[in-house]
């Protein structure tokens, strides 16, 4: 029987400033796809008969959530679950304030896909600017600049083309989107958001969900370096089951690459070879494993792994170092200054950090870093060094983004501050790994 390939996930985000219609888009698309239950459609329709007119209010789906924010309630990022006979979604609804870029960066943190709202009469605004970088920043592979409100501006080509211009000339200093996509459009009345609109015959590309089915995302994952964070040691120590009784595996998420039985691999910190035994799934054991499945590992040497230890291919071998360069967004109210200890959790571990410098601070008017600032503020993005109390074994974030990445926490409160993003290692940064211990 040929094996069925699993419906793709693709997970997204919508990004804008207040008002430009990120709620009625996402309640488009669940409304068009047909993905919502009866009683939601009910619920909307009666609604619509109430404020008369008939006209659906799509942004009611997601609203809900608003009101809750309205009373200090802060709900940090939505996430909506929707599906197509092509594909599985996932769209993380952040909020468009300034202040909630936070929230941005933590729902763009494991997006394929960026949609950025662009409100067609206001045009470019900071928002725009700052929704764009930050796309950039986290890596994300594949944009979408969603020129909403085209009604309001008579679906006129030319304000289109102006709109496009102006992001198009400030995109190449925010490195390589994998592709860039501009879409006319309205929301409100569907317009090339599930179905292409007649309105627009001098735009030849696609529709919003056309896209989203279609965008090329297998790429987007890193296969060719095999990192395995180990998150447990699995003993299940079954008296019972005579096979169980001597098992002993290594269990985690593949954070990137791929791993057949029979291959050599080395252990870091410790820098031991060995070779894969076997590899367990949820279904049983298999031959080969791909990220991101969570698998359990069992190697043919006995050896002393624990949680927080890495898993590694013999090629392209990741950075150790206890001195970090990395670029974070800021995200408490109180200000980051040089000297201040945190906690630093990396994959499966927790170290002690203390930052040792502020380099940098990002001007997001010029996108230029400003250097040596006196501190970072709220939604500052900036780069800092750091410094932690044992070696990281990390790969940069433009490789990896499981294992270049990183979270700051706040000793005493344990309230994360700050979420990080790592440059490569510095070849010296690389030792001790020409002589594994065999």
């Amino acid at each position: 029987m040929p094996h069925s390939h699993p419906i793709e996930l693709l997970r997204f985000n919508t990004c804008g400033s207040v008002d430009d219609g990120k709620s009625t888009l996402i309640g488009r698309l669940l409304y068009d796809s047909k993905s919502l239950m009866e009683d939601q459609v009910e619920a909307l329709e009666k609604s619509a008969d109430i404020t008369g007119g008939g006209q659906i209010n799509l942004a009611n789906l997601t609203d809900g959530l608003r009101a809750e924010r309205e009373q200090g309630i802060t709900i940090d990022v939505a996430y909506r679950y929707f599906a197509t006979p092509k594909r599985k979604f996932i769209v993380a609804d952040t909020p468009g304030h300034v202040q909630y870029t936070r929230n941005m960066v933590t729902g763009a943190s494991t997006a394929n896909l960026s949609i950025v709202l662009v409100d067609a009469r206001l045009g470019v605004i900071e928002q725009t600017r700052r929704h764009t970088y930050i796309a950039a920043l986290l890596g994300i592979p594949h944009l979408v600049i969603a020129i909403n409100k085209m009604d309001l501006v008579d679906w006129s080509e030319a304000r289109f083309n102006e709109i496009r211009d102006e992001i198009e000339s400030f995109l190449p200093k925010f490195g390589a989107f994998r592709d860039v996509k501009f879409i006319p459009m309205s929301a409100l009345s569907g317009d090339n958001v599930v179905d292409a609109s007649a309105k627009t015959p001098w735009y030849e590309g696609p529709a919003l969900l056309h896209h989203l089915e279609t965008v090329y995302i297998a790429s987007d994952r890193n296969f060719s370096t095999f990192r395995f964070p180990v998150q447990w040691v699995n003993r299940p120590n079954n008296p019972t089951n005579k096979e169980l009784h001597d098992f002993r595996g290594l269990s985690g998420q593949i954070a990137s690459g791929i791993v057949r039985q029979g291959q050599e691999i080395v252990i870091l910190p410790a820098g031991i070879k060995t070779k894969v035994k076997e590899i367990w799934s949820y279904d049983g054991a298999i031959t080969e494993a791909f990220c991101p499945q969570s698998v359990t590992i069992c190697l043919t040497d006995d050896i002393d792994v624990s949680r927080g230890d890495m898993m590694v291919g013999l090629d392209n071998l990741p950075g150790r170092s206890g001195d970090l360069q990395a670029r974070v967004c800021w995200m408490n109210l109180r200000p980051l200054t040089a000297g201040k200890k945190f906690y630093l959790k990396h994959t499966t571990q927790m170290v002690q950090a203390s930052v040792t410098q502020i380099e940098n601070r990002i001007n997001f008017t010029t996108f230029d870093a400003e250097p040596n600032p006196a501190a970072l503020g709220l939604n500052d993005i900036g780069t800092i060094r750091l410094r932690t109390a044992k070696p990281l074994i990390f790969d940069g974030y433009e490789t990896n983004r499981l294992t270049g990445s990183f979270i700051l926490v706040e000793q005493g409160t344990n309230a994360t501050v700050a979420a990080g993003m790592l440059f490569p290692p510095l070849e010296t940064a690389r030792p001790e790994y020409a002589d594994f211990a065999i």
